[in-house]
């Protein structure tokens, strides 16, 4: 793994179980209040890529990118092309590989290490220390390596944590929310995206550009190594959690990232359907996400 992994993201026992492996049928794949309207943004096509080979050329047919803020191809060629960099950001876990990791364990503020991403461990967001670091140095950084934004990655951990203990944890949802809120502050003009975090969304979704949707119809099974497809209440849930974002702020480009095997160009054709009929601007990879793949043809 050369870089972070938003497929890494997905709290193991998160809001909702994800439905066992089940062939995609795509004919019977239904968007879920179609006729609801969408933010004007959610057409532009877009990719996550997290390493640094590939040409040039393979980032054409995208307008936004979600590049590892460390980890990237140059980043002008695809700046003068028009491309929307936005640059890959943990906030609610650390990483051993971060150049910041010894000093944030050095405060005492890491938890338990993420049960699915070996390396990775919750931070403890209400931390005043943590939040002067991404929004004083880590942010900044981030800007400087010349991206346009931030993507902020891992924020269903605190609530997560929250819900599993809520006396110990107690305020970390709403320190997410803040956290959001003090780098758009600081930052106000800068793009940024929101990966998840649905349950603190209702309050940062005014302060975004971009809002994901990460395995909304098809998901990762990491025990089983394999994409899954998600319950019928989770995608119900994900979809209508970005809506009404979106309504909370009629500019907010809302996008989904679904995981499939690219070999099933039929299923992942589908996947693209199926995203778009809801208003939403789609990606479908696979969870390493460390190769662009293209939408297959018509």
């Amino acid at each position: 793994m050369t870089g972070g992994l938003i497929g890494r993201r997905t709290v193991a026992g998160g809001l909702l179980a994800g439905a066992a492996l089940m062939a995609l049928p795509n004919r019977s794949l239904r968007a879920a209040n179609s006729g609801q309207a969408s933010a004007p943004a959610s057409a532009a096509p877009w990719a996550v890529y997290y390493a640094d080979a590939a040409p040039l050329t393979a980032f054409q047919p995208y307008r936004l990118l979600v590049l590892d803020s460390r980890t990237h191809p140059p980043l002008q060629p695809l700046a003068d092309r028009g491309k929307t960099l936005l640059g890959y950001l943990s906030v609610g876990e650390v990483e051993t590989h971060r150049p910041w990791f010894g000093r944030v364990k050095g405060w005492g503020i890491l938890d338990q290490e993420n049960p699915n991403w070996p390396g990775s461990f919750y931070v403890d967001v209400r931390d005043r220390r943590w939040v002067r670091l991404v929004v004083e140095e880590l942010v900044p950084a981030i800007l400087r390596e010349g991206f346009h934004g931030v993507f902020l990655d891992t924020l269903d951990n605190p609530p997560h944590l929250e819900r599993t203990d809520p006396k110990r944890w107690s305020g970390m949802t709403d320190a997410a929310a803040a956290l959001v809120r003090a780098i758009r502050r600081n930052w106000p003009d800068i793009g940024l995206m929101q990966n998840r975090g649905y349950e603190i969304l209702p309050q940062t979704a005014p302060l975004l550009s971009h809002a994901l949707g990460e395995s909304v119809y098809a998901g990762w099974d990491f025990a089983a190594k394999r994409p899954h497809r998600q319950s019928a209440e989770d995608y119900r849930f994900q979809v209508e959690a970005l809506k009404a974002a979106g309504a909370l702020n009629p500019q907010l480009a809302l996008h989904t990232l679904d995981y499939w095997s690219p070999s099933d160009t039929a299923g992942v054709r589908a996947i693209y359907d199926l995203q778009r009929a809801n208003g939403f601007s789609p990606y479908v990879a696979t969870v390493e996400l460390d190769r662009l793949i293209p939408e297959p043809p018509r």
